[in-house]
């Protein structure tokens, strides 16, 4: 079958990345396609669930229905996720839907951990490298997310979201979320030589780590690290390490394992299946657990061709 034309037999948002990362299409073409994301399929969807108040679900972190005393119940479809997720379908900032969105966000949503401006971020380095990569993206400053990430990296050189209750030891989660916030700061326009400095450290936990295993023993840190998963949330694997690493145009031979465990797992037809879902409430349903996934097999296939250039 040919992969590219599956991939493009899909929504808007996948169809310009495909576009865009495998075809090198003319860039007319593509930001065509990509402006179709704001009236067309997931991205409309999305879009049309916002409240007046700024709100998905009636909740910035968690939908507004989850009672605080069940706050470990994974959810996705408040107003941080569902942030997220615009982000990678690549809905167009300067768009006026874009726009109209983000602004009812910075006037009215505020965290639920001690009411800050969502911008302004929380204390949780996997929340606060998450909500900088989207406040960079839609242009909002998040100049407060970067110095709080930059003070609270741990001597390891990573972060973890338990560090506020004694961890000392570092977290892959959190550690990528924090390094993808910073350096999408930095992408931006943020230019402070500590983020410089705290950022090539955290990629440095991740590249000593070959992105899975641990420094100790080389052992794998987690066998779900290795399986590919889509929507990524707050979760580390190694193809979002990947990603990461080719969004800073960075070929590094610790990268080269993960490469090959990523190319290996393509099935007879050269598509990826979806192999970890992280459950939890939704707006929208992708592809099923253990079936072809159009989001992994676009991250896989734009990954190996940035690899195989060099």
């Amino acid at each position: 079958m040919d992969v590219v034309d599956w991939l493009l037999d899909s929504d808007p948002a996948i169809r310009w990345q495909v576009l865009a990362d495998l075809k090198d299409a003319p860039a007319e073409e593509v930001a065509t396609e990509r402006a179709r994301i704001a009236h067309e399929g997931w991205g409309a969807t999305l879009l049309a669930e916002q409240a007046e108040d700024g709100l998905w679900d009636g909740g910035t972190y968690r939908p507004g229905w989850i009672p605080p005393e069940r706050d470990g119940f994974d959810a996705w479809s408040a107003t941080h996720f569902t942030l997220q997720q615009l982000v990678d379908f690549g809905l167009d900032p300067e768009s006026p839907e874009a726009r109209k969105a983000i602004g009812r966000v910075r006037e009215n949503v505020r965290w639920e951990h001690a009411g800050e401006p969502y911008f302004d971020g929380e204390t949780e380095p996997c929340i606060n490298g998450v909500t900088l990569t989207i406040a960079s993206y839609f242009g909002q400053r998040g100049d407060t997310i970067a110095e709080t990430l930059t003070g609270s990296r741990l001597n390891d050189g990573g972060w973890n979201c338990w560090a506020e209750y004694g961890a000392r030891v570092s977290s892959f989660h959190s550690t990528i979320c924090a390094v993808e916030g910073l350096r999408s700061w930095q992408g931006a326009g943020g230019s402070d030589p500590r983020v410089d400095e705290v950022a090539d450290a955290g990629e440095e936990y991740l590249l000593e780590r070959g992105l899975f295993r641990r420094r100790t023993d080389g052992a794998v840190a987690d066998p779900r690290m290795a399986m590919l998963s889509y929507p990524v949330r707050w979760y580390h694997d190694i193809l979002r390490g990947l990603e990461h690493f080719r969004l800073q145009n960075r070929r590094d031979p610790r990268l080269a394992e993960a490469i090959e465990l990523v190319r290996g797992k393509a099935d007879a037809d050269g598509r990826w299946v979806l192999g970890n879902l992280h459950e939890g409430s939704v707006i929208i349903e992708f592809e099923m657990e253990g079936f072809p996934s159009r989001w992994i097999t676009l991250r896989a296939l734009r990954v190996l061709r940035w690899w195989d250039a060099a």
